[in-house]
């Protein structure tokens, strides 16, 4: 269990570290636009980011069993 969860945190960095070291002008077009939302908008999108991430580890599990 601990070595899916090293592996998923590890997979994680390793794909912002590829954004940021790729296009880091679109991490800063992405961030003023998060800061032109008000609150209540960057929670829906955390909560819908939330979900999605949720959704694929369901069905990542469903697929791998």
């Amino acid at each position: 269990m601990i070595a899916l969860a090293l592996t998923g945190l590890g997979l994680v960095l390793l794909i912002e570290g590829l954004v940021y070291a790729l296009a880091p002008s679109l991490i800063e077009d992405m961030l003023a636009a998060l800061r032109s939302l008000g609150l209540p908008e960057r929670r829906l999108v955390g909560l819908a980011v939330l979900a999605t991430g949720a959704a694929l580890l369901w069905l990542a599990a469903l697929i791998g069993t």
